[in-house]
């Protein structure tokens, strides 16, 4: 638990302002990820390598790891300040997917569930770069519905052996292993499957991965990975087994978080751009653009759902830290209102800009596919609304 987000009555608390190391925290972050900008973004897309320079620069000052246990080489902090780490790699022009994967919901699930010899193995590498582990849930007839995931893994006298098929599965090519979640058994009364988490090798014999083309601009790439008779040990099980889908959640909601603030430093990189842009585009009269309230009140309509929005994600982030109940509302709430910000922000931006909003020079539309990704995944703005409605309003289920 972070200390930072408790009261002295042991209740949550919710920085308004942000403190002087949640600033110098922002700046230093910043000022790193600015040194590489959006030129190297679109650089290692355009070679399809990964951001490795960034990536280690991060993972060696410490920055990739603020909410991994002190034990284990980390910041011993949480997820509001990796939440405000992701956000100011993104408002640099960096926004990087793995960190959604391996920091958050790998590191999460490792430092809450994971045996001591599993977190020295595993998660003192993840927050200093010098270990990256994938994520996969995802499966082509399963969708958001987990309990119909088919990828099996059966118990043997060694360990499990894993069969099945995974899509949609980010930044394996620079990924040293995957948390896979597969089915261990099946429940006879709802016929639902059980679920256990598995930590493989990239290079495991048996695990091949093969690459989903995509509209998105981004370092990471997307794969389907197809898994057959992969042996695993005893040791690669996290938490308990057939116990999963509770183990899953502890990382579910910090990739919601963090998929927020990708969402929300995108806005405000674009709110920036499309701001400067205003303020010196003249047209009409002499006039600049900005002084037009075509412009200017869409703009600002922008700035009032990014701000709604940071402050949500805020506020899950908290309630994360703490183990309070209201996190899981939270988090898929601040992720549907982030993308929302997102998608506003940067198509405003783009309107802004006019034509030359799709210009690549001006770097606005590359960004378009990862935010408008984003409304989509890690969870759809439907299975949100579905949750909202059901948990938080009390109506009935409707799928």
């Amino acid at each position: 638990m972070n200390p930072a987000t408790m009261t002295d009555h042991g209740l949550p608390y919710l920085p308004l302002v942000p403190t002087q190391e949640e600033q110098m925290l922002r700046e230093s972050v910043y000022a790193i990820a600015s040194k590489y900008g959006p030129e190297y973004y679109i650089k290692q897309t355009a070679a399809d390598e990964p951001p490795t320079a960034l990536w280690n620069e991060l993972g060696e000052k410490g920055f990739l790891g603020v909410n991994v246990p002190e034990e284990y080489d980390g910041g011993g902090l949480g997820m509001y300040e990796l939440a405000a780490v992701g956000e100011e790699t993104a408002y640099a022009g960096c926004p990087l997917l793995l960190m959604v994967v391996s920091p958050a919901i790998v590191g999460s699930i490792l430092a809450r569930h994971g045996t001591h010899e599993q977190k020295d193995r595993w998660l003192r590498g993840i927050g200093t770069a010098a270990m990256k582990i994938a994520f996969a849930i995802t499966e082509p007839d399963a969708g958001s519905n987990s309990h119909k995931i088919s990828t099996a893994a059966t118990k043997t006298d060694s360990g499990y052996v894993l069969n099945g098929q995974k899509y949609y599965i980010s930044g394996m090519e620079d990924a040293d292993a995957v948390l896979v979640v597969a089915r261990t058994s099946v429940d006879e009364g709802t016929g639902r499957g059980r679920l256990s988490l598995f930590i493989v090798d990239v290079d495991a014999p048996g695990l091949t991965r093969q690459h989903i083309p995509t509209a998105i601009e981004a370092p990471e790439k997307q794969w389907t990975l197809y898994f057959d008779n992969v042996e695993i040990g005893d040791d690669r099980l996290i938490g308990a087994a057939d116990q999963g889908l509770k183990v899953v959640f502890d990382g579910l909601n910090p990739e919601r978080i963090q998929a927020a603030v990708m969402c929300t430093g995108i806005a405000r990189y674009a709110l920036d751009k499309a701001c400067s842009y205003a303020n010196e585009r003249v047209v009409w009269g002499g006039k600049k653009i900005g002084s037009h309230q075509g412009v200017s009140h869409p703009l600002a309509e922008a700035k009032i759902a990014l701000e709604q929005a940071r402050v949500m994600t805020q506020k899950a982030a908290v309630l994360y830290d703490v183990g309070a109940p209201g996190a899981g509302e939270a988090a898929n709430i601040a992720k549907y209102a982030s993308a929302e910000a997102g998608i506003k922000c940067l198509d405003q931006a783009m309107q802004t800009h006019g034509g030359n909003g799709v210009a690549l020079e001006y770097k606005l539309s590359n960004y378009w596919f990862m935010v408008r990704l984003l409304r989509t995944a890690p969870v759809s703005r439907e299975m949100i609304l579905n949750f909202v409605a059901e948990h938080s309003l009390g109506l009935p289920r409707s799928y």
